[in-house]
Protein backbone atom coordinates (compact mmCIF):
# COMPACT_ATOMS: atom_id res chain seq x y z
CA UNK A 1 0.00 0.00 0.00
CA UNK A 2 1.58 3.37 -1.13
CA UNK A 3 0.96 6.91 1.47
CA UNK A 4 0.26 10.10 -0.54
CA UNK A 5 0.16 13.62 0.83
CA UNK A 6 -3.12 15.38 1.22
CA UNK A 7 -3.32 17.73 -1.58
CA UNK A 8 -1.00 20.55 -0.73
CA UNK A 9 -0.62 19.72 2.35
CA UNK A 10 2.05 17.80 4.92
CA UNK A 11 -0.89 15.40 6.33
CA UNK A 12 0.50 11.60 4.46
CA UNK A 13 -2.29 9.05 4.43
CA UNK A 14 -2.43 5.42 2.99
CA UNK A 15 -4.12 5.00 -0.37
CA UNK A 16 -6.70 2.94 1.66
CA UNK A 17 -8.19 4.16 4.88
CA UNK A 18 -9.92 2.00 7.36
CA UNK A 19 -13.40 3.10 8.87
CA UNK A 20 -14.86 1.96 12.23
CA UNK A 21 -18.54 2.57 11.66
CA UNK A 22 -19.20 -0.98 12.99
CA UNK A 23 -16.73 -1.42 16.11
CA UNK A 24 -18.21 -1.88 19.26
CA UNK A 25 -21.32 -3.02 18.04
CA UNK A 26 -21.19 -5.26 15.40
CA UNK A 27 -17.41 -5.62 15.69
CA UNK A 28 -15.95 -6.80 18.83
CA UNK A 29 -12.77 -5.57 20.04
CA UNK A 30 -10.65 -8.78 19.76
CA UNK A 31 -11.92 -8.99 15.88
CA UNK A 32 -10.95 -5.05 15.15
CA UNK A 33 -7.54 -5.02 16.86
CA UNK A 34 -7.07 -7.93 14.51
CA UNK A 35 -8.21 -6.22 11.42
CA UNK A 36 -6.20 -2.63 12.80
CA UNK A 37 -3.01 -5.09 13.47
CA UNK A 38 -3.50 -6.72 9.59
CA UNK A 39 -4.35 -3.31 8.17
CA UNK A 40 -0.79 -1.79 9.92
CA UNK A 41 1.25 -4.34 8.82
CA UNK A 42 0.34 -4.13 5.22
CA UNK A 43 1.08 -0.83 5.23
CA UNK A 44 -1.63 0.84 6.00
CA UNK A 45 -1.88 4.52 8.59
CA UNK A 46 -5.65 6.45 8.19
CA UNK A 47 -8.12 5.54 10.48
CA UNK A 48 -11.62 7.00 10.38
CA UNK A 49 -13.46 6.94 13.50
CA UNK A 50 -16.76 9.29 14.95
CA UNK A 51 -17.73 9.78 17.97
CA UNK A 52 -21.27 8.24 16.99
CA UNK A 53 -19.38 5.19 15.44
CA UNK A 54 -20.94 1.62 16.62
CA UNK A 55 -23.60 3.60 18.80
CA UNK A 56 -20.51 5.47 20.90
CA UNK A 57 -18.66 2.37 21.68
CA UNK A 58 -15.95 2.70 18.54
CA UNK A 59 -13.94 5.22 20.53
CA UNK A 60 -12.88 2.53 23.36
CA UNK A 61 -12.39 -0.50 21.28
CA UNK A 62 -10.30 2.01 18.76
CA UNK A 63 -8.40 2.87 22.06
CA UNK A 64 -7.59 -0.71 22.36
CA UNK A 65 -6.41 -1.10 19.11
CA UNK A 66 -4.13 1.60 18.72
CA UNK A 67 -2.61 1.00 22.15
CA UNK A 68 -1.81 -2.84 20.63
CA UNK A 69 -0.26 -1.59 17.33
CA UNK A 70 1.25 1.58 18.37
CA UNK A 71 0.22 5.35 17.95
CA UNK A 72 2.62 6.42 15.68
CA UNK A 73 1.67 3.66 13.30
CA UNK A 74 -1.54 5.52 12.71
CA UNK A 75 -2.93 8.85 11.21
CA UNK A 76 -6.52 9.36 13.57
CA UNK A 77 -8.89 11.21 11.46
CA UNK A 78 -11.72 12.27 13.71
CA UNK A 79 -14.74 12.97 11.86
CA UNK A 80 -17.20 15.19 13.79
CA UNK A 81 -18.22 15.75 17.20
CA UNK A 82 -21.22 14.81 19.58
CA UNK A 83 -23.76 16.08 21.79
CA UNK A 84 -26.41 14.79 24.37
CA UNK A 85 -29.56 15.12 23.44
CA UNK A 86 -32.67 13.33 25.63
CA UNK A 87 -31.45 9.68 26.09
CA UNK A 88 -29.25 9.71 23.09
CA UNK A 89 -26.10 11.70 21.33
CA UNK A 90 -26.70 13.64 17.85
CA UNK A 91 -23.65 15.47 15.97
CA UNK A 92 -22.59 18.80 17.00
CA UNK A 93 -21.18 21.99 15.19
CA UNK A 94 -21.42 24.09 18.16
CA UNK A 95 -18.26 25.55 19.61
CA UNK A 96 -18.46 24.55 23.31
CA UNK A 97 -19.92 21.06 22.11
CA UNK A 98 -17.25 20.47 19.52
CA UNK A 99 -14.47 20.99 21.71
CA UNK A 100 -16.17 19.14 24.76
CA UNK A 101 -16.38 16.21 22.31
CA UNK A 102 -13.02 16.06 21.54
CA UNK A 103 -11.07 16.80 24.50
CA UNK A 104 -13.59 13.33 25.64
CA UNK A 105 -12.17 11.61 22.32
CA UNK A 106 -8.66 12.41 23.43
CA UNK A 107 -9.26 11.52 27.21
CA UNK A 108 -10.76 8.23 25.60
CA UNK A 109 -8.32 7.91 22.85
CA UNK A 110 -5.29 8.50 25.46
CA UNK A 111 -3.94 10.28 23.12
CA UNK A 112 -2.71 14.55 23.22
CA UNK A 113 -3.75 14.92 19.00
CA UNK A 114 -5.78 13.93 16.52
CA UNK A 115 -4.29 14.03 13.15
CA UNK A 116 -6.97 15.41 11.15
CA UNK A 117 -10.26 16.57 12.35
CA UNK A 118 -12.86 16.71 10.14
CA UNK A 119 -15.38 18.84 11.32
CA UNK A 120 -18.72 18.80 10.15
CA UNK A 121 -21.35 21.80 10.12
CA UNK A 122 -24.54 21.66 11.95
CA UNK A 123 -27.81 23.25 10.73
CA UNK A 124 -28.65 26.41 12.72
CA UNK A 125 -25.00 27.02 13.77
CA UNK A 126 -22.44 29.46 12.05
CA UNK A 127 -20.03 28.06 9.65
CA UNK A 128 -17.45 30.81 11.15
CA UNK A 129 -18.68 29.42 14.40
CA UNK A 130 -17.94 25.55 13.74
CA UNK A 131 -14.56 26.57 12.17
CA UNK A 132 -13.63 28.75 14.89
CA UNK A 133 -13.61 25.81 17.04
CA UNK A 134 -11.60 23.74 14.32
CA UNK A 135 -9.34 26.60 14.30
CA UNK A 136 -8.72 26.78 18.19
CA UNK A 137 -7.98 22.88 18.36
CA UNK A 138 -5.39 23.54 15.89
CA UNK A 139 -4.10 26.58 17.21
CA UNK A 140 -3.55 24.58 20.67
CA UNK A 141 -2.31 21.44 19.07
CA UNK A 142 -4.84 18.70 19.93
CA UNK A 143 -5.55 19.06 15.49
CA UNK A 144 -2.91 18.12 13.60
CA UNK A 145 -4.69 19.19 10.51
CA UNK A 146 -8.05 20.44 9.28
CA UNK A 147 -10.62 18.81 7.53
CA UNK A 148 -14.59 18.96 6.65
CA UNK A 149 -17.24 16.05 6.39
CA UNK A 150 -20.51 15.85 5.64
CA UNK A 151 -20.81 19.09 4.37
CA UNK A 152 -22.81 20.95 1.60
CA UNK A 153 -20.33 22.16 -1.50
CA UNK A 154 -21.17 25.76 -0.63
CA UNK A 155 -19.71 25.13 3.26
CA UNK A 156 -17.00 23.86 1.51
CA UNK A 157 -16.12 26.12 -0.73
CA UNK A 158 -16.89 29.43 1.82
CA UNK A 159 -14.48 26.76 4.43
CA UNK A 160 -11.64 26.71 2.02
CA UNK A 161 -11.61 30.09 0.88
CA UNK A 162 -11.40 30.97 4.60
CA UNK A 163 -8.25 28.85 5.15
CA UNK A 164 -6.77 30.12 2.07
CA UNK A 165 -7.48 33.86 3.17
CA UNK A 166 -6.11 33.04 7.10
CA UNK A 167 -9.39 33.75 7.87
CA UNK A 168 -9.54 30.32 10.03
CA UNK A 169 -7.52 27.00 9.82
CA UNK A 170 -6.56 25.77 6.15
CA UNK A 171 -8.73 23.07 5.31
CA UNK A 172 -6.43 20.25 4.23
CA UNK A 173 -8.57 17.26 3.54
CA UNK A 174 -12.18 16.99 2.65
CA UNK A 175 -14.40 13.57 3.10
CA UNK A 176 -16.96 13.12 0.17
CA UNK A 177 -18.80 9.79 -0.10
CA UNK A 178 -17.16 8.75 -3.50
CA UNK A 179 -17.37 5.56 -5.72
CA UNK A 180 -17.64 3.79 -8.37
CA UNK A 181 -21.48 3.32 -7.95
CA UNK A 182 -21.58 7.03 -6.86
CA UNK A 183 -19.88 9.63 -9.06
CA UNK A 184 -21.93 12.80 -7.93
CA UNK A 185 -19.22 13.94 -5.84
CA UNK A 186 -16.49 13.74 -9.12
CA UNK A 187 -16.59 18.01 -9.99
CA UNK A 188 -16.23 18.44 -6.34
CA UNK A 189 -13.16 16.06 -6.27
CA UNK A 190 -11.62 17.60 -9.12
CA UNK A 191 -11.84 21.60 -8.03
CA UNK A 192 -11.09 20.41 -4.64
CA UNK A 193 -8.04 19.09 -6.26
CA UNK A 194 -7.18 21.83 -7.95
CA UNK A 195 -6.97 24.56 -5.11
CA UNK A 196 -4.58 21.51 -3.74
CA UNK A 197 -6.89 20.23 -1.23
CA UNK A 198 -6.65 16.15 -0.35
CA UNK A 199 -10.41 14.18 -0.83
CA UNK A 200 -10.94 11.16 1.43
CA UNK A 201 -13.53 9.26 -0.49
CA UNK A 202 -15.67 7.79 2.02
CA UNK A 203 -17.92 4.81 1.41
CA UNK A 204 -15.52 3.60 -1.20
CA UNK A 205 -17.53 0.66 -2.17
CA UNK A 206 -20.81 1.92 -1.79
CA UNK A 207 -21.60 0.25 1.92
CA UNK A 208 -20.32 -3.30 0.37
CA UNK A 209 -22.57 -3.12 -2.67
CA UNK A 210 -19.32 -3.17 -4.64
CA UNK A 211 -18.04 -6.63 -3.58
CA UNK A 212 -20.89 -7.84 -5.51
CA UNK A 213 -21.72 -9.89 -2.39
CA UNK A 214 -25.74 -8.90 -3.35
CA UNK A 215 -26.09 -9.79 -7.22
CA UNK A 216 -28.13 -12.61 -6.49
CA UNK A 217 -29.05 -12.89 -2.82
CA UNK A 218 -28.91 -10.80 0.38
CA UNK A 219 -26.75 -12.56 3.14
CA UNK A 220 -28.19 -13.05 6.64
CA UNK A 221 -25.03 -11.13 7.80
CA UNK A 222 -24.41 -8.35 5.23
CA UNK A 223 -25.62 -4.88 6.21
CA UNK A 224 -27.98 -4.80 3.58
CA UNK A 225 -30.29 -7.55 6.31
CA UNK A 226 -29.52 -5.36 9.21
CA UNK A 227 -32.13 -3.24 10.14
CA UNK A 228 -29.12 -0.48 11.38
CA UNK A 229 -27.32 -0.31 8.26
CA UNK A 230 -30.01 -1.44 5.56
CA UNK A 231 -29.72 1.75 4.91
CA UNK A 232 -26.29 2.21 3.62
CA UNK A 233 -26.94 -0.14 1.07
CA UNK A 234 -29.98 0.15 0.14
CA UNK A 235 -29.47 3.13 -2.77
CA UNK A 236 -27.39 0.68 -4.15
CA UNK A 237 -29.41 -2.77 -4.85
CA UNK A 238 -31.07 -1.48 -7.88
CA UNK A 239 -31.32 0.89 -10.86
CA UNK A 240 -27.91 2.22 -11.87
CA UNK A 241 -25.78 0.93 -9.25
CA UNK A 242 -26.76 -2.65 -10.16
CA UNK A 243 -25.56 -1.91 -14.10
CA UNK A 244 -22.33 -0.55 -12.33
CA UNK A 245 -21.78 -3.30 -10.27
CA UNK A 246 -22.88 -5.95 -12.94
CA UNK A 247 -20.23 -3.94 -15.40
CA UNK A 248 -17.27 -3.89 -12.38
CA UNK A 249 -18.30 -8.03 -12.16
CA UNK A 250 -17.67 -8.34 -15.58
CA UNK A 251 -14.43 -6.87 -15.49
CA UNK A 252 -13.37 -8.41 -12.73
CA UNK A 253 -13.93 -11.51 -13.97
CA UNK A 254 -11.61 -10.74 -16.97
CA UNK A 255 -9.03 -9.64 -14.82
CA UNK A 256 -9.09 -12.76 -12.61
CA UNK A 257 -9.67 -10.10 -9.86
CA UNK A 258 -13.13 -9.76 -7.62
CA UNK A 259 -15.76 -7.28 -8.31
CA UNK A 260 -14.60 -5.10 -4.60
CA UNK A 261 -10.86 -5.04 -6.38
CA UNK A 262 -12.19 -3.31 -9.50
CA UNK A 263 -14.43 -0.62 -7.85
CA UNK A 264 -11.97 -0.20 -5.06
CA UNK A 265 -9.28 0.64 -7.76
CA UNK A 266 -10.86 2.60 -9.74
CA UNK A 267 -11.80 5.09 -6.50
CA UNK A 268 -8.53 4.30 -5.28
CA UNK A 269 -6.64 5.79 -8.63
CA UNK A 270 -9.38 8.42 -9.33
CA UNK A 271 -7.40 12.32 -9.92
CA UNK A 272 -7.76 13.87 -6.88
CA UNK A 273 -8.26 11.42 -4.59
CA UNK A 274 -5.85 10.84 -1.45
CA UNK A 275 -7.45 7.90 0.08
CA UNK A 276 -10.33 5.79 -0.37
CA UNK A 277 -12.10 4.52 3.09
CA UNK A 278 -13.73 1.09 3.58
CA UNK A 279 -15.02 -0.49 6.45
CA UNK A 280 -15.12 -3.99 6.17
CA UNK A 281 -17.12 -5.33 9.60
CA UNK A 282 -14.66 -8.49 9.45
Amino acid sequence: MVTTFCGRSGLRVSSIGLGTLTWGRDTDAAEACEMLSHFVDAGGNLVECSPMHGEGRATDVLAEAVAAVGRHRVVLAWRGASRPDADSWRPAGGRGDMLRSLDDALQRLGSDFVDVWLVSPEAGVPLEETLSAAEHAHRTGRARYIGMASSRTWDIAEAVTRGILGASAPISVVEVAFSLANTSAAQTVAELSNRGVGVIAASALAGGALTGKYRHTTPADSRAASPHLRHMVEPYLGGQARTVIEAASRAGAGLERSTGDVALAWVRDFPGVSAALVGPRT
